[in-house]
């Protein structure tokens, strides 16, 4: 039978996206029947998943269609006929009338039996039938399927995994809860913090072998580098362990250069990046790259600014480096001058710089503490941290009195 290129590159279209089957009226049957069944297969091996199958008798030259049955989303097809020989032909949804796919002749419907006739277009009698362009066109789209299956099965590796990596991620935000329920209520807070390390270095180790994993897999993924980072960055926060920041910086270095080089950049990806560098050069001694990175994460992210600069704030204290957090506390307020927290964590950085006076024995404030700790207070009355504040400024002497805002500029900036 004749097939021509564009008939046969429509099936090949319609042969990756499901339709839903409608089944055609037919005509009652009278007389003893039988049933035929089968599977539509492309010549790409795949199930068929639209068309029908139809039966015209073997003696109609004109091969009308008796019985016409739908092909369903799976590639299979049902009906019943009357007994009789008949001509079983294919056709797809855009097969122009009077033409056809697939067929095959002298086919029996016995009465009270179910006939099979399968229609294998992957066959090599089908394809070797077809021009010479078709068949090439055909093995094209064969390597194209093989390719997307393969990317297909990883992406859904890396789905799987990322489900295991977001449970981690929530366990090791409960790690402490977790840590004090198995110990019990008389354990000590040394065995508690033990075993808290224990179950987040457990849970980043689970994060880091994935993502070493599906990174090899995938490594054209920014977000696989980004989040490979962050579970490096946890295991050398928890061990001390230099050679794993290396490794952290490394994963977020290269997360950011493919976003840097992607035609859509995704900025959130990006600001993660950034971030993750960012703590890691915070949490080694290099406050100037610190400053810049957390910078970038904020720029190239607006909406996340605030809290980017605000959290380099608190890694800074976490550090023990109070001008540094003091100026990253600056940044945040600059971002967002309406956040109280922000205010009370420049006060913390500022006030390691307190001198006591020797006449009247009470803290002298450095300039611009009074100020941050005040403003916290006037944003939040009652927060947290409000009695602690008012504790300190009741005891101090406040002659150092400046502006909230940035007295100055950031140092290696």
């Amino acid at each position: 039978m004749k097939r021509n290129l564009s008939l046969w590159l429509g099936l090949l279209a319609f042969a990756v996206v499901p339709a839903l089957a409608q089944t055609p009226a037919n005509p009652p049957i009278k007389g003893p029947s039988g049933k035929i069944h089968g599977h539509v297969t492309t010549p790409l091996g795949l199930a068929q998943t639209n068309g029908t199958v139809n039966l015209a008798s073997s003696d109609d030259p004109k091969r009308a269609p008796a019985y016409i049955f739908a092909v369903n989303s799976g590639g299979d097809y049902a009906g019943e006929a009357p007994i009789g020989t008949y001509y079983v032909f294919f056709r797809a949804q855009d097969t122009p009338a009077g033409k056809e796919v697939d067929s095959f002749d002298n086919v029996k419907i016995v009465a009270a039996q179910d006939t099979l006739q399968d229609f294998d277009m992957s066959r090599k009698a089908f394809i070797d039938a077809l021009p010479a362009e078709t068949r090439k066109s055909i093995e094209d789209l064969k390597k194209q399927n093989a390719e997307i299956i393969k990317s297909n099965a990883t992406i859904k590796n890396i789905q799987a995994d990322m489900t295991v990596v977001s449970q981690d991620l929530k366990d090791i935000d409960g790690a402490h809860t977790a840590a004090a329920q198995a110990l019990g209520a008389g354990a000590a807070k040394s065995d508690i913090d033990a075993k808290e390390a224990e179950i987040k270095t457990a849970k980043y180790t689970e994060i880091e072998t994935l993502m070493l994993k599906d990174t090899a897999a995938k490594p054209e993924a920014s977000g696989l580098w980004a989040q490979l980072g962050q579970a490096q960055s946890g295991l050398a926060k928890l061990k001390g362990d230099q050679a794993m920041y290396d490794s952290a910086a490394a994963s977020f270095k290269k997360a950011i250069d493919l976003e840097l080089a992607a035609k859509k950049p995704v900025p959130v990806n990006q600001s993660i990046a950034y971030a993750g560098l960012g703590e890691v050069y915070a949490r080694t001694g290099k406050v100037a790259e610190a400053y810049a990175a957390f910078d970038s994460a904020a720029k190239v992210n607006p909406p996340g600014a605030w809290n980017n600069l605000k959290n380099e704030a608190v890694i800074f204290m976490q550090v023990g480096n109070g001008e540094a957090q003091a100026a990253a506390a600056d940044e945040a307020i600059k971002a967002d001058p309406n956040q109280a927290i922000t205010y009370y964590i420049k006060g913390q950085g500022l006030i390691q710089k307190a001198t006591i006076d020797s006449a009247t024995g009470k803290m002298i404030l450095p300039p611009g503490c009074a100020d941050a700790y005040q403003k916290y207070l006037d944003l939040a009355p009652t927060g947290p941290y409000a009695a602690e504040v008012k504790g300190i400024l009741a005891e101090a002497t406040q002659t150092h009195s400046t502006s909230v805002g940035v007295q100055k500029s950031r140092k290696g900036k």
